[in-house]
């Protein structure tokens, strides 16, 4: 699982799978979407492949990628329930307020001339 997470925190990889959220591309499409080095877009598609999210399969000289959206969807599942995030119920923990700010500091006098 953590290798989802890792592969889920590069903005780049995620791009990626909003792509082919959209359907099946192949490596030379997706690339068209990015201005990086066909070596670096690569290498994250490596990352997205070895964590599970995508898998590729060739078709001739190219690669047509897809996404693996129920693993993706699994990963996510696991992430809300971890933070218990969209529960509801006597189960579910009670919601902490952000803490308060701290109250400005209060003045040692009324008169604003007295500090010119």
């Amino acid at each position: 699982m953590n290798a989802v997470y890792e592969a889920l925190a590069h903005p780049t990889r995620r791009r990626i799978l909003a792509l082919l959220r959209q359907g099946e591309m192949s490596a030379g499409e997706i690339a068209a979407h990015f201005d990086v080095a066909k070596p670096t877009l690569s290498g994250h598609l490596r990352i997205l492949r070895e964590a599970g999210l995508v898998y590729g399969e060739r078709h001739g000289t190219s690669i047509v990628y897809h996404l693996h959206l129920s693993l993706l969807e699994e990963s996510l599942g696991a992430l809300l329930d971890l933070f218990e995030i969209g529960k509801t119920g006597p189960e579910a923990p009670a919601r902490s307020s952000p803490p308060s700010t701290p109250p400005e500091k209060a003045r040692t006098t009324t008169d604003d001339r007295e500090h010119l």
